[in-house]
């Protein structure tokens, strides 16, 4: 079954979906699945490809995505684990402190014949690294990215958690991606990981594409805007300054609107100033996956 949200092109959340629970409040996230959510709100078809418990938080989830128009066939329901929670303290500043539970669904994700299917789909896919923490769920989302056909753009988006990284996963992950996406923190983290030399977001870039291959290296640097290296030039694209509820879910929104950009066949520079623009936007509002879809269309009528 085809995702029926919309007329665009398919972008495939793959990996973790939850809630974040914040002091007064539980709402959806998962970067993945934000993605995905974002996406469609940018008028892509919008998918998530991931596992929940068989309990009330798994129905609530469903039952919110498939209300904003995401398809929701490939979350998986499992019997045994459940649905996964993400306690989310939010500073004054606006950034957020996540604490993530384990032993969840998603950790048991399975590549099974409709997700098989729904790759084969997928114009687009990203995925990140939280995910891959088990074993099961880190072959079951390689073996589907194995799945995508050749001009589907492969998006790995970085999103650090706690201790839930380790070279081997990130190695092989820069290895089957076009597209890498991470903040500056990030960049100082991997640098050190890989042995790509000083945590200098250029130079770091250019050894992420020379070792692995990596079309192209985003770097997210909050108020002042990305840094988007292709192999022949570096576009240094400003930022958005905002009055920000929470960050939660916006760099997400950035990724999602850097897809829409390529799938569209737009220049980077223009790609990476919507990004921006979304990004914030999303900043402004609480939580991982607010309702914007008509504010999204007039940034993006901006850029037509």
């Amino acid at each position: 079954m085809n995702p029926q949200s919309a007329e665009g092109p398919i972008v495939v959340g793959l990996g973790e979906v939850l809630w974040d629970c914040f002091a007064e409040r539980r709402l959806p996230g998962g970067a993945p699945a934000n993605v995905a959510f974002h996406a469609g709100q940018l008028g892509c078809r919008g998918a998530v490809g991931s596992r929940v418990g068989s309990d009330e938080p798994g129905d609530g989830l469903v039952e919110f995505l498939r209300g904003q128009g995401i398809a929701t066939d490939w979350i998986q329901r499992d019997p045994v684990h459940p649905t996964s929670t993400v306690t989310v303290k939010v500073g004054r500043d606006g950034q957020p402190q996540f604490t993530i539970h384990q032993d969840v669904a998603w950790d048991y994700l399975e590549l099974n014949d409709s997700l098989r299917e729904l790759m084969g789909t997928a114009a687009a896919v990203c995925f990140g690294t939280l995910a891959q923490r088990s074993p099961d769920a880190r072959r079951t989302i390689h073996r589907a990215l194995a799945c995508t056909k050749p001009d589907c753009l492969i998006v790995y988006d970085v999103n650090l958690r706690q201790e839930f990284y380790k070279r081997d996963w990130v190695e092989e992950s820069l290895i089957v991606c076009h597209v890498v996406k991470l903040n500056v923190d990030e960049v100082d983290v991997l640098a050190e990981l890989l042995g790509t030399g000083p945590p200098d977001p250029v130079p770091f870039g250019r050894a992420v594409q020379e070792q692995f291959g990596v079309e192209t290296v985003i770097v997210t640097q909050g108020k002042h805007g990305c840094l988007v290296i292709e192999r022949e030039r570096v576009h240094d694209v400003p930022g958005v300054t905002v009055k920000v509820a929470d960050t939660v879910g916006s760099g997400d929104a950035f990724t999602a609107a850097l897809i829409y950009s390529r799938l569209r066949g737009w220049p980077a520079d223009r790609g990476a100033e919507l990004a921006n623009r979304v990004g914030a936007l999303v900043a402004q509002h609480p939580g991982a996956m607010p309702p914007l879809a008509e504010e999204f269309a007039a940034l993006a009528a901006e850029y037509q």
